[in-house]
């Protein structure tokens, strides 16, 4: 579940009844934009309808805290046990994933309720331990920082889900008001390759406050010298890849990814539209010319893998992404979606005072395979169910995104997804055996 958490004085509660507050806040801003039809449709069997993540995200509080934990607590509904579990086989059985857009009802009048009730409840519960008339079990702490961290990533996933649902409209809506014109300011500098001399090194969580438990534990790897490139694939770099057939040449992709590519008819990232001026790409404040000094975002691990071959260099692995990123980022705070942000940094940037990029842009897809560090045990209980089941046919990411809420972006941080997988704000960052033999960092065309 956690390793250390932040509020591991459980005398001292009142940052978490705020920060409580502030999250599930968030959450409803998040809504607001939307209509009633908007969070209701679900466009693809990965996506889930806005509402179903307000509603599910209290229903992770409601079942693992208040219904284990409060005495004499009555649910709001004990239907939407059923209705909003996501994957908890030892809670219980579930409404298929496939058709939560199927449920018309609740409507989000009545999730929003579902919200207030649960509020209250936890509400009452913080409240009293952080007055000083109650006293919470280390436990219900850290399963309250767990649900809090559970719903920012659904802020995430909100996001990403309602950006596909939108982008299959013909009209291309937009999810925000506001120009859609790419950030003017400094682009990305010339890459440089960062260099590492390999050896035995330590990965994974190591510190104080709160991470999920498949950043650990903390153990040692080894590497052979490598050097991970310094600023992010760009737009640029996607259109030469384009340009040079790169969606046409097989030998440049792997078995898996050349047969998606002819199924799904790949010609360009995700959200991208040619029209007579040139290619277009749908952002969540609407469709715009894509910006070619901008990080190229929406791509497939497929397409990252295909990318790098054709550049000359290869993906980073999760360890050598990791110890290259807390090398260049110690001592910086991470960027990440607040509620003071919004609406602001909804498309990743180009270059910027954080050239490099390694939070706040895209997430960024890794060589490695996702599976157990070594030691790792999965949290007893349901639980346990969070992260561990999930160790296979999925790729490793690393970094943060634009839409990453804050305080989720640190270097051992480790995000997952299927190879296939567009829809999330994911991108490339290059890495090579020998920066020597590959030229400039920037590759292209081999």
């Amino acid at each position: 579940m956690t390793t250390t958490s932040t509020f591991a004085d459980t005398r001292s509660l009142r940052p978490l009844v705020d920060r409580y507050r502030a999250v599930r806040d968030l959450t409803e801003r998040l809504a607001e934009p939307l209509s009633a039809e908007d969070q209701t449709v679900q466009s693809m069997p990965d996506v889930s309808p806005t509402k179903w993540h307000r509603a599910h995200t209290t229903w992770f509080f409601e079942t693992f805290v208040l219904a284990e934990h409060v005495a004499g607590y009555e649910s709001f509904d004990p239907a939407y046990g059923f209705l909003f579990n996501s994957y908890y086989e030892a809670v219980g059985p579930r409404h298929a994933r496939v058709e939560r857009g199927l449920l018309t009802r609740p409507g989000v009048a009545e999730v929003a309720d579902y919200r207030r009730h649960v509020d209250a409840a936890m509400g009452g519960l913080l409240a009293d331990a952080a007055d000083g008339t109650g006293r919470l079990p280390e436990r219900v702490v850290a399963l309250v920082e767990l649900g809090l961290n559970h719903e920012q990533q659904h802020q995430e996933l909100l996001l990403m889900d309602i950006k596909h649902v939108l982008g299959a409209n013909p009209l291309h809506p937009a999810y925000l008001p506001g120009d859609p014109s790419p950030v003017t300011g400094p682009g990305p500098h010339e890459p440089r390759w960062l260099a590492h001399p390999g050896g035995v090194v330590a990965a994974g969580h190591g510190g104080d406050g709160f991470a999920y438990d498949n950043e650990s534990p903390r153990h040692e790897a080894l590497l052979r010298p490598f050097a991970v490139r310094d600023t992010l694939v760009t737009c640029e770099e996607w259109l030469a890849f384009m340009a040079d057939g790169g969606y046409h040449r097989a030998e440049l992709w792997m078995s898996d990814g050349w047969a998606t590519v002819q199924n799904e008819g790949w010609e360009a990232p995700g959200y991208w539209h040619p029209t007579r001026a040139g290619w277009f790409v749908q952002t969540l404040h609407g469709a715009r010319a894509v910006a070619g000094a901008e990080p190229v975002v929406h791509v497939s691990w497929y397409e990252a893998d295909a990318f790098a071959r054709w550049a000359g260099a290869r993906l980073p692995t999760e360890v050598e992404w990791e110890v290259t990123a807390a090398g260049r980022t110690a001592g910086h705070t991470a960027p990440g979606l607040t509620a003071d942000a919004l609406g602001t940094s909804l498309h990743p940037r180009a270059g910027g005072p954080d050239a490099e990029q390694w939070f706040g842009a895209v997430w960024q897809w890794t060589a490695s395979p996702y599976t157990p560090y070594p030691g790792f045990r999965p949290a007893a209980g349901a639980v346990g169910e969070y992260n561990g089941k999930f160790m296979v046919n999925q790729q490793v990411l690393r970094g943060g995104a634009c839409v990453t809420p804050a305080g989720h972006s640190r270097p051992s941080y480790r995000n997952f997804y299927p190879p296939g997988s567009r829809w999330p704000f994911t991108g490339v960052r290059l890495a090579t055996d020998d920066p020597a033999a590959s030229g400039t960092a920037t590759g292209g065309g081999r």
